[in-house]
C-alpha cells in the first residue's frame, strides 16, 4: 500500500505524503541472447550470466531492473533464447516479488515481437517498450512511455521515460533542421517533458536509450554506428541535465558519455567479439534518493569462458606458442576457451590451418579464427611501378609484383616453377 497522506480522524490536519525511500536499480543491456561466436553457441554463458544477475538483484535488494535494448541477437531469436529470457523474468518475479523490470528494444530486437507478450509480462511486473507509441492525434502515449518505479513501501520514487531504439519513422518531420539528430533531440525533449509533468517532489527522472553516442568507444567487430540506418552519432546534450540517470545500450564497452557520469552505457555482460577480450564486463547498480543519483557501483560479471589470442610474427612462432598454451583439461566442453590466432606471413603457407589444427588436436580449446597479416609493400599493382605501362608486363612480372605486395620474402623456387608451368599450359591451349 503506498504511503499517502490521510486524515487520522474527522477534522484532523491532513498528513502530507511521506517522502519515498531510496530506490535501487540495476542497469544492463546488450544481452544478445541467441548469439554465436564464429559458429559456437553461447547459451551456457548466457545461462551463467542470468543466474549471476538474479543473485545480484537479490543481494543488493534491487527495486528495479532496466534492460536497455538488444535483449536478443536477432529479430527472430531461436526458441532457446526466448526460453532463457522468459525463464529469467519468471525466476526474478519468484525471488523478488517487488521487482519492477523495464525492457526496451534495441536495433537487434524486433520491437513488435518483444512487446507481443506484454499483457502476460505486465503480471510479472515487466514493462516492455518495443517502439515509440503515439495516440490518434500523433502525440506520444504517456501511459506506455513513462514507467513509475516504486520503493519497498509502494511509494513512487522515480519515473523512467522508456525510450527504445529509434528508427526513422519514429522521428518527427523537420523542414529546416537535420531530420536525424535534431529529430531525436525533439523526440527526447517531448518525452522528457511528459516525464517531467508526472514528477512529484523527491522523485527522480530517469531516461533510457539504445543509440550510438558521439565520442563513444566501440568494439569494431560487433557494433555498428546506428541511427535510422545511417552513421550519425548523437550528442550528449539530447538528454536533459535534470535527468538523474540515463541508461544506455548499444556500445559493449562500459563507459560514461560526454563527461556526464550519470549518462552511461552499462556494456554487454559477455564479450560478443574476440576483440572484446581485454576489457571487463559489468552491470551498473544505481541508487536514487530525494530525486537524484546518490550512489553508483559497477558490478563486474565473471567470465564463464575465456578468450585466448595469439599474435605471432611468423607461422613457426605461432605454432610454438600454440604448443606452449596452458589449458585446463578438466573443463567441460562448453567452457573451453575461444582461441584467435593471427600470423604474419612473410611467405605463403598454404597448409597453415592444417598445421594449427594438428597442434591443437585433442586439446581443450576452440579455434574460432585464424587470420593472416600480410607483410609486403601493399597497395595497388599500378602503384608498384607508377611510371611503367602495365600492358608491357609479362605474366611473370605481374605475379612477382603481386607476391611482393603481399609478402616480404620472394617466392620459393617451387612456387615460381609451378607458376611458370601453369603459364606454359595456358599458352599452349590458347
Amino acid at each position: 500500500m503506498p504511503r499517502t497522506g490521510r486524515l487520522a480522524y474527522p477534522g484532523a490536519v491532513p498528513v502530507p505524503p511521506l517522502r519515498p525511500l531510496p530506490v535501487r536499480l540495476i542497469h544492463t543491456a546488450d544481452w544478445h541472447l541467441g548469439h554465436a561466436l564464429h559458429g559456437f553457441g553461447r547459451e551456457q554463458e548466457h545461462a551463467r550470466f542470468l543466474d549471476w544477475l538474479l543473485d545480484r538483484l537479490e543481494e543488493h535488494r534491487a527495486d528495479a531492473l532496466v534492460v536497455a535494448g538488444d535483449v536478443f541477437d536477432g529479430q527472430n531469436p531461436p526458441v532457446s533464447a526466448l526460453t532463457q529470457f522468459y525463464r529469467f523474468l519468471a525466476q526474478a518475479r519468484l525471488r523478488l516479488p517487488h521487482l519492477q523490470t523495464v525492457v526496451v528494444a534495441g536495433n537487434h530486437d524486433s520491437g513488435t515481437r518483444l512487446e507481443a507478450p506484454s499483457p502476460l509480462l505486465a503480471e510479472l511486473g515487466v514493462r516492455v517498450v518495443g517502439g515509440v507509441a503515439r495516440g490518434a492525434d500523433g502525440t506520444l502515449d504517456a501511459a506506455r512511455l513513462v514507467v513509475p518505479l516504486r520503493d519497498r513501501t509502494g511509494e513512487v520514487a522515480a519515473r523512467c521515460v522508456a525510450m527504445p531504439y529509434l528508427r526513422m519513422g519514429d522521428l518527427p518531420p523537420l523542414e529546416h533542421e537535420d531530420p536525424l539528430v535534431e529529430g531525436v533531440r525533439r523526440l527526447y525533449a517531448d518525452a522528457t517533458a511528459i516525464g517531467r509533468a508526472h514528477l512529484r517532489p523527491a522523485e527522480a527522472l530517469l531516461l533510457t536509450g539504445h543509440c550510438y553516442m558521439r565520442g563513444g568507444s566501440l568494439s569494431e567487430l560487433s557494433e555498428r554506428k546506428i541511427l535510422g540506418g545511417n552513421l550519425h552519432a548523437l550528442p550528449v546534450d539530447i538528454f536533459a541535465e535534470e535527468a538523474a540517470y540515463v541508461a544506455l545500450g548499444h556500445l559493449h564497452r562500459p563507459q560514461a558519455v560526454g563527461g556526464r557520469e550519470q549518462v552511461r552505457y552499462s556494456g554487454s555482460p559477455i564479450p560478443l567479439a574476440l576483440d572484446e577480450e581485454p576489457y571487463p564486463h559489468q552491470v551498473m547498480l544505481a541508487e536514487f534518493a530525494a530525486g537524484r543519483l546518490v550512489e553508483r557501483e559497477a558490478l563486474w560479471v565473471p567470465r564463464a569462458v575465456g578468450i585466448r589470442r595469439i599474435n605471432a610474427d611468423s607461422p613457426d612462432e605461432a605454432l610454438a606458442a600454440l604448443a606452449r598454451l596452458e589449458l585446463d583439461a578438466g573443463l567441460p566442453r562448453d567452457a573451453w576457451p575461444y582461441l584467435e590466432v593471427t600470423v604474419a606471413l612473410p611467405a605463403p603457407r598454404p597448409g597453415l590451418r592444417e598445421e594449427v589444427e594438428q597442434v591443437l588436436a585433442g586439446r581443450p580449446v576452440r579455434l574460432c579464427k585464424l587470420s593472416v597479416r600480410l607483410t609486403g609493400a601493399g597497395g595497388a599493382l599500378a602503384e608498384a611501378d607508377a611510371g611503367a605501362d602495365l600492358t608491357d608486363l609479362s605474366p611473370e612480372d605481374v605475379f612477382l609484383k603481386l607476391h611482393a605486395r603481399d609478402h616480404e620474402e620472394p617466392p620459393r623456387p617451387d612456387l615460381l616453377a609451378a607458376f611458370r608451368a601453369l603459364v606454359e599450359r595456358v599458352e599452349e591451349q590458347a
